[in-house]
């Protein structure tokens, strides 16, 4: 017998954890549902909140009535008073009596209503900053939810091995880039060879190259004193006589 009690106490345990893994491999979508479950309260809270004020309304307007009724009766049962018709007067007065228990009756209701409507106010305005604050708490949880399963992924070697890999991939490709850019300056530079363009970038920035003069070169030429022009005499010209 005890033996099929432990077995038994086994098994319950066994669910209970299964019952908490499963839990907790979902409290963040748990946790969303409760929210959306507190609103849908909320919502039927200031439904219920709305008719109470509704009823309060029309019991007041009712109870002011029975007020402004009872007013004027008794200014009619003076009058009737005044004229000594003592049964209309008391007829007045049983209607006056009517309404005053009327109102006597009501008027405690609108004011245990106002004050029911003032305690509902505030619970609903308390729950609601409840909510939004456990809205705000959510959103930092799944932060660091995502945080936390992206450092775990990387401590095992799952986002680790794609970050290693892609580093691998940019060190190729730069490596690449490297040799291309090799191969074209070397390829320009055996051209230069070819057609002698190198010797003549030489001899340029040596100042020797034919044909290429330096601005000192083009100031010593403009700043020379220029030849003096000399006429020719020509044979047929006579000279000057005497």
């Amino acid at each position: 017998m005890a033996i099929w009690s432990k077995l038994f106490t086994l098994g319950r345990a066994g669910a209970n954890e299964a019952a908490t893994s499963v839990v907790d491999a979902n409290a963040l979508r748990i946790l969303d549902q409760e929210i959306r479950d507190a609103d849908r309260a909320q919502g039927k809270a200031r439904d219920d909140l709305a008719g109470l004020v509704a009823r309060r309304r029309i019991l007041e307007t009712e109870v002011e009535s029975f007020r402004a009724q009872a007013a004027k009766y008794e200014a009619s049962a003076r009058i009737a008073v005044g004229k000594g018709d003592m049964d209309l007067a008391r007829q007045v007065a049983q209607r006056i009596a009517d309404l005053e228990r009327d109102i006597a009756m009501k008027a405690p209701q609108v004011a245990d209503m106002r004050a029911a409507e003032d305690q509902i106010h505030q619970a609903v305005a308390g729950t609601d900053r409840k909510i939004e604050q456990l809205r705000r708490e959510v959103e930092v949880v799944k932060v660091n939810e995502s945080v936390q399963k992206a450092q775990a992924s990387v401590a095992a070697g799952g986002a680790g091995s794609s970050i290693g890999s892609a580093a691998e991939s940019l060190a190729r490709i730069r490596e690449r880039q490297m040799i291309r850019g090799e191969k074209i300056r070397a390829a320009g530079e055996l051209e230069d060879r070819r057609t002698g363009a190198d010797l003549d970038e030489k001899l340029r920035l040596a100042g020797i190259l034919p044909g290429q003069s330096s601005a000192d070169d083009v100031l010593a030429r403009l700043s020379a004193p220029k030849p003096a022009l000399q006429l020719e005499r020509r044979d047929d010209t006579p000279a000057n006589e005497g």
